[in-house]
This record gives C-alpha cells, sequence and structure tokens, in this order.
C-alpha cells in the first residue's frame, strides 16, 4: 500500500535535489482530540518497569506522543502480531502479513499507570474509531488495536473499550480497537526516535507534531519535555 508518509518522504528527497523546500503545514483538520473518561478499572504495579504495546497508524507518531509522557522510560517502533520472518517494513508494508504497526512501551508504574497510558491513546494517540487505517494511510497495518502483555492488561483494556463505547466519547461511531495476541518486533533503525531526528519532515509536520501538541495541552501534568530514549 502506498502511503502519504510514503509519498511526503519521496517529496522531500526530490525537493531538495532541486534546492526546494517541500514542507506540510504545520497541523492538520484531519486530526482530532478527544478527552476521554478516567478509566475505572488499572493494572496494579508491580516493581519499577513495565511494557505496553499498542498500534495505531504510524509508529512514527505513536513513538512520539508516548516518548514525552512522564513515567516513559523507552519506546520501540516494530511490528506486532504477524510473525518474525517477515517483520520487515517492506514486507508488512504489502498488508498481507497480519502485522500492525505499532510501539513497545517501557514505562514506571509507579509513575503513570497501564490505565494512564491507555487513556493517552485513546485520546490524542490515534482515533480509535478508523477501520484498518488512521489518518492517510490506509490497511491493516494501520489497525488500532492492544496486545496486552498480561492477564491484567488484557482485563483493564477490554473494561475501558466498553467504558470509552459506553459514554460515546467519540461519539456515536463505534470503538474498533480489537484486543490481540502476539509478539512485538522492533522496525529498523531508521524508524526508531524519527519524528525527534526529523521534525521538519513533512508527514511528522502534517500528522504527528499536532499530537505532542495535543498531549502537552490535554495532559499537562503527564507532559514530559523531554524525549524517553
Amino acid at each position: 500500500m502506498t502511503t502519504v508518509r510514503r509519498l511526503l518522504t519521496g517529496a522531500a528527497v526530490i525537493g531538495a535535489a532541486l534546492g526546494i523546500a517541500v514542507l506540510a503545514p504545520l497541523a492538520s483538520a484531519a486530526e482530532r482530540t478527544v478527552l476521554v473518561p478516567m478509566p475505572n478499572a488499572d493494572v496494579a504495579p508491580q516493581g519499577n518497569a513495565a511494557t505496553a504495546v499498542l498500534a495505531g497508524g504510524c509508529f512514527w507518531g505513536m513513538e512520539a506522543v508516548f516518548s514525552h509522557v512522564k513515567g516513559v522510560k523507552s519506546v520501540t517502533s516494530g511490528y506486532a502480531g504477524g510473525a518474525a520472518k517477515d517483520a520487515d517494513y517492506e514486507t508488512v508494508s504489502t498488508e498481507t502479513t497480519r502485522h500492525a504497526e505499532a510501539v513497545k512501551i517501557t514505562y514506571d508504574p509507579r509513575v503513570v499507570s497501564y490505565a494512564t497510558l491507555l487513556r493517552v491513546y485513546f485520546s490524542v494517540a490515534h482515533n480509535p474509531t478508523e477501520v484498518n487505517r488512521q489518518g492517510p494511510d490506509s490497511g491493516t497495518s494501520y489497525r488500532t488495536a492492544i496486545f496486552p502483555q498480561s492477564a491484567d492488561q488484557a482485563r483493564v483494556a477490554r473494561a475501558y473499550i466498553a467504558q470509552i463505547g459506553a459514554a460515546k466519547s467519540w461519539g456515536t461511531a463505534p470503538i474498533a480497537t480489537k484486543i490481540e495476541s502476539g509478539g512485538f518486533f522492533p522496525a529498523e533503525a531508521y524508524h526508531q526516535d524519527f519524528a525527534r531526528k526529523n521534525p521538519n519532515h513533512g508527514y511528522i509536520r502534517m500528522w504527528d507534531a499536532p499530537k505532542i501538541a495535543a498531549l502537552q495541552a490535554t495532559f499537562p501534568k503527564l507532559w514530559s519535555p523531554g524525549w524517553a530514549s
């Protein structure tokens, strides 16, 4: 599937060769921020490190948002839900591998809880009502999905999806997020920390910078100005 991400990257390369700046707008009307309610259930903290795996469209933006959440130690872009043998960008982009672009979030549950991460996920990180697409990108690899790392995470995620649906936080559109299983495989090195390293990339400016700004405005107490490593 050809994505806007690929097209903008290509345009930037061509523009650079011609000496022309090719930059997208800083914000997009297609992006929405919805403040979902506080979760009714959560995972009890155990130790100082836990992991969450979430899929919600292009992993560049997901990584960028969660890298600015207090208590998050690291965020890794990757592929979840498919097999290791074809967990690479070119193959996943054929939309035949069952992978979803996802992020693995390592966090301190004493600082930020799993349910709080889900609240950010359902509010500013992506639109949970879109089916097999997110913003400008379409295909099953851009689906909205949660990959619980424990039975408690699965319980909390199911309960929160039901809670948001009942509250009609996103209006009458049903929540499309599914609970799935499967391993996580890190993406190629050039995808890691992409937004931090390429803040003027057209795709980042159009689709991901507004999400980072929305996180800071919507959850100021969770905001961390630095980037998680």
